[in-house]
């Protein structure tokens, strides 16, 4: 059984990786991302490392994801869609639709 929960843990954790990897989506890759730190603290407590696993799950999935949303939210960035650049998120937004 405790082999079975690992190895089904382990296919996640490179599910979760590599979904992150691949997300063109920044919002969506920085939540997937917090999944795998969630999934990897999960993987130091099976291996009997709870101190890992509180860091992990602390750092990993929790300030990093803050950071992470935080630097999201608070930038722009230049998308190219059929040829025509514009500018998509960040705190201007409104004033970008507005114009």
């Amino acid at each position: 059984m405790s082999d079975a929960l690992s190895l089904v843990l382990l296919a996640l954790l490179v599910v979760t990786a590599l979904a992150a990897t691949f997300s063109r989506d920044l919002l969506a890759a920085v939540i997937v991302f917090s999944g795998y730190s969630l999934v990897m603290a999960l993987l130091w407590q099976r291996l009997q490392a709870p101190d890992l696993a509180l860091t992990e799950a602390a750092v990993g999935a929790g300030v990093t994801t803050v950071l992470f949303v935080t630097a999201i939210f608070k930038t722009q960035r230049m998308e190219e869609e059929g040829g025509d650049r514009h500018r998509r998120g960040g705190a201007n937004e409104k004033e970008s639709v507005e114009k």
